[in-house]
């Protein structure tokens, strides 16, 4: 029987003991025998408290934890569990953020269900042809997996019949929100005017989220593993604090001094992942770029690469990786640290996954010290100081990861000892120390010559007064509007006017990061943002403002076709 619960509230990690296996948790023999065959033995924390209500199936919920706890069972396994497998037609629905996320919660269906139990899931997202998915969902289903555009289309053209839909899921909550879904998000449960329960699932609980789950929920039992917007503590946050014209050479030292590294960088905007991506490439390292540009095939091939390491390091925009889920990711680099502390959050999240541990490490200039202070209080968790490694440093790191990986080579499967008579003829006159020199040189020549004479990249004290004082020059010289207010920057702006606001599910950081990845412009260029429902006023460097104009106006938004021009001629008029 499942444990049921009977208090309704908000309950944390602290006040439950562990159960130690799946069996106490009231799932069904079929499942019990699935996620053995799986390895599953205990229960990670979330699957823990989750999955005895969600088995009620009439209980509304809201689970608050991190990426890679384990969130897609704890809410797949008691669907599988609760789905009327007599009735082919859809009966729950789990709406996610991204293509990739979508497809991997169907796979993940597919492995905890076994071929024994007969449940069909159909993914739906944007990207690929919309009408394989519709005779996909003629054919019969009962568990639909879709992003909010993509089912949005379907419920339009009444594709998709959503009356029996008893259970909605709603995986990465925030996510959706940051992406500017919270229209779409309604409409979807306005579109399930039957269903018995609604899941939420969220690594935090902005306000957003909060009014979303006070309007379509009721009575939500909610848990929180660990505390909200918490850092996972497999991760180990670090940062290297340089002046701005030292990041990308700070990177390659990161790089190069965890020698096995496979991880995400995540830059700003479109035009820096690449700049950052063909550098390194030319250099020689293996990684790629992902970003908004990219066709649906085009980024698949870039996830299918990463993913098989055969591409070892990507480069991407928050926006382009949004429901990236890989398993091994040993590094989050963050090339510069994000506006909003909560997408810092995101980005670490993505190592440190399934009980593995990782590190979130940040490049950071005098500028944004105050930054890292907002996040340590956020995350609830220190950023370590680390020092830039040296050219000498680097060297020994890479020489000895090089020695162990020579020792711990497989020989056996190969047939070496056909060509042992011919080497030890061609190294007879040559002894052992000069060989190891050889194959070092080999190896090395590239490093030691690169970085024979390296710079000390470290912020000394004389460094950081000199960025003070520049910082408090700027500061002092910044200009004034009309109304005697401080602009953003130094010297004078042109003011932009655009017709999107908060009304089209923007908040400022999400709106910052929209119009630099549309523009390919840096964030140094801009001034204040002042936001209103409808529109919205942009202070922009005058140099810069024509290639604003040029890359947003006239292009279309959510269906809406975006305007944008100089505020001083009159484009903010109502017409």
């Amino acid at each position: 029987m499942a444990t049921r619960f009977t208090v309704t509230g908000v309950y944390f990690l602290s006040n439950y003991n562990y159960v130690n296996n799946f069996e106490a948790l009231g799932l069904e023999e079929g499942l019990l025998h699935s996620i053995q065959v799986l390895g599953f033995t205990q229960p990670t924390p979330i699957q823990e408290k989750a999955i005895p209500v969600l088995l009620q199936g009439t209980k509304d919920f809201i689970g608050l934890a991190q990426t890679g706890t384990g969130k897609t069972a704890a809410f797949g396994l008691p669907l599988l569990q609760l789905i009327v497998k007599e009735n082919r037609f859809p009966q729950a629905l789990i709406v996610c953020p991204t293509r990739e996320l979508c497809l991997q919660i169907t796979s993940d269906l597919e492995k905890f269900k076994n071929k024994k139990i007969p449940v069909q899931v159909t993914a739906v997202y944007g990207g690929t042809s919309i009408s394989l998915q519709i005779r996909d969902l003629k054919k019969g289903t009962h568990i639909v997996v879709a992003t909010p555009g993509r089912l949005i289309d379907l419920i339009e053209r009444k594709a998709i019949n959503l009356e029996n839909i008893h259970y909605v899921v709603l995986d990465e909550a925030d996510e959706m929100l940051n992406m500017g879904f919270k229209e779409d998000i309604e409409f979807i449960l306005k579109n399930t005017p039957n269903r018995q329960s609604t899941w939420l699932f969220s690594a935090t609980m902005p306000a957003e989220i909060r009014q979303v789950s006070k309007r379509y929920m009721t009575n939500p039992f909610e848990i929180t593993i660990g505390k909200a917007n918490e850092g996972s503590a497999n991760i180990d946050h670090q940062y290297y604090a340089t002046q701005h014209h030292n990041r990308y050479e700070v990177l390659k030292r990161i790089i190069d001094f965890n020698p096995g590294i496979y991880g995400i960088v995540f830059a700003r905007t479109k035009a820096d992942t690449q700049d950052i991506a063909e550098k390194l490439t030319r250099e020689g390292y293996d990684i790629d770029a992902i970003h908004g540009d990219l066709t649906q095939g085009q980024r698949d091939k870039v996830m299918g690469l990463f993913r098989d390491k055969s591409v070892k390091l990507l480069v991407a925009t928050d926006v382009a990786a949004r429901g990236i889920d890989v398993t091994g990711i040993t590094h989050v680099i963050n090339y510069e640290l994000p506006d909003d502390v909560e997408v810092y959050t995101h980005r670490s999240g993505r190592t440190g996954r399934a009980g593995n541990s990782g590190v979130s490490v940040s490049i950071v200039t005098p500028k944004e010290t105050y930054r890292l202070r907002q996040i340590e209080r956020i995350v609830k968790t220190k950023v370590h100081k680390m020092d830039i490694p040296s050219g000498k440093d680097v060297c020994r790191k890479q020489f000895f990861h090089f020695i162990d990986k020579m020792l711990q080579a497989d020989i056996s499967h190969g047939q070496y000892e056909t060509y042992l008579p011919t080497l030890r003829e061609k190294f007879a006159a040559i002894d052992k120390e000069e060989i190891l020199q050889r194959v070092a040189a080999l190896e090395f020549d590239r490093f030691l010559k690169y970085y024979e004479n390296a710079a000390d990249l470290n912020m000394r004290g004389d460094d950081r007064r000199a960025g003070d004082k520049r910082d408090r020059t700027a500061v002092g010289s910044r200009d004034r509007d009309t109304k005697g207010r401080q602009f953003g920057g130094g010297g004078n702006y042109q003011r932009l006017f655009v017709n999107l606001g908060t009304k089209d599910g923007f908040y400022k950081a999400s709106f910052l990061q929209f119009i630099l990845d549309m523009s390919d412009l840096k964030k140094e260029v801009l001034g204040r943002i002042d936001m209103k429902e409808m529109t919205s006023w942009i202070e922009i460097e005058p140099s810069a403002g024509k290639k604003m104009i040029k890359a947003i106006d006239g292009k279309n938004y959510r269906g809406r076709k975006i305007r944008m021009n100089d505020a001083a001629s009159g484009g903010d008029r109502k017409k």
